[in-house]
């Protein structure tokens, strides 16, 4: 191929893909009213920031608001944080409403200055803490999930030796989530590959052998995209251990359609496989204000159309 018809066809793809976002958010606005705050097929969670253009600044009222386009769960990984009588507020609303709430994340649950890989008995000590922390805040919201990131590769011990640290600490944990019907959530990332955790594969056997219901994966499809790819198969081959889905396209961790994912199809296989449970929007959005708003939701819809 000559070299200006591939910046010619180069050209058109990226207009394609930006046309994308614009067709979405006009087709939603032709949707007829009641479409437009029915619930979606899937139960997909906002955070609080994304409509705050809308809704104003206070949690309770985007909440609401988050209800009133057709939303039925929100995420909120720093609940753990919020004032005590605000977690109870948010827990009221989301009952009256009839919403669920998705995860948070628990306080030190693992990070570099916390790692569950070191067999550090500190490390270990303030990972429980936060266990004991999560489930009274899980009261208070009716948490069903809380994410842990077990923290940082440890280079001077063997892999083995890790995955064994992480799996007994792990066990711990579900000592402690177990008799309250709590499931932590084990989330591969993609940040830095100094982290321990960053494959499905991996923490799908993490958590077979921890063995507990209390101990599953938290699936991040945009994680997951820049890691390993291959995506409904890797799902599909571990999917015993999944209980939490989030999402955010790829590259630019926005909206579907700002990137490579096809989320229509994803969602698709998610739905027909059953899933019942949360799809949280881990992600930020392409355009600021009431328009980045109006075309985040115009993305779900159009991906939710399957």
């Amino acid at each position: 191929m000559r070299r200006s018809d591939f910046l010619k066809n180069s050209g058109l793809l990226l207009s394609g893909t930006l046309l994308s976002s614009n067709l979405s958010a006009e087709s939603t606005s032709d949707l007829p009213e009641p479409m437009k705050s029915s619930p979606f097929k899937l139960d997909y969670a906002p955070h609080q920031g994304m409509f705050a253009a809308s809704a104003g600044k206070n949690f309770l009222d985007e909440i609401q608001y988050m209800y009133d386009l057709g939303f039925r769960s929100i995420e909120d990984n720093g609940m753990t944080g919020r004032p005590v009588e605000e977690q109870k507020k948010v827990g009221e609303l989301l009952a009256k409403l009839g919403m669920r709430m998705g995860v948070f994340v628990v306080p030190k649950g693992g990070n570099g200055q916390n790692t569950l890989a070191a067999n550090k008995q500190e490390h270990i000590d303030i990972f429980l803490k936060g266990c004991r922390e999560s489930v009274e805040v899980a009261k208070r919201v009716n948490a069903k999930w809380v994410t842990v990131v077990p923290g940082d590769y440890q280079r001077e011990l063997p892999l083995g030796v890790q995955t064994a640290n992480v799996i007994e600490a792990l066990k711990k944990g579900t000592e402690i989530f177990e008799p309250h019907g709590i499931t932590m959530v084990l989330e591969p990332l993609s940040d830095t590959p100094n982290l321990f955790l960053r494959y499905t594969d991996q923490t799908y056997e993490i958590c077979k052998a921890v063995d507990s219901p209390s101990c599953k994966i938290l699936y991040d499809a945009y994680h997951q995209q820049k890691n390993e790819g291959n995506l409904i198969n890797l799902m599909n081959q571990c999917w015993s251990e999944i209980a939490y889905i989030q999402v955010g396209d790829n590259p630019g961790r926005r909206e579907p359609y700002t990137g490579e994912i096809n989320y229509r199809n994803v969602f698709k296989w998610l739905y027909n496989k059953g899933y019942k449970g949360i799809i949280g929007m881990e992600h930020g959005m392409s355009k600021s204000g009431k328009e980045g708003e109006d075309i985040l939701v115009a993305a779900y819809r159009e991906a939710d159309k399957f």
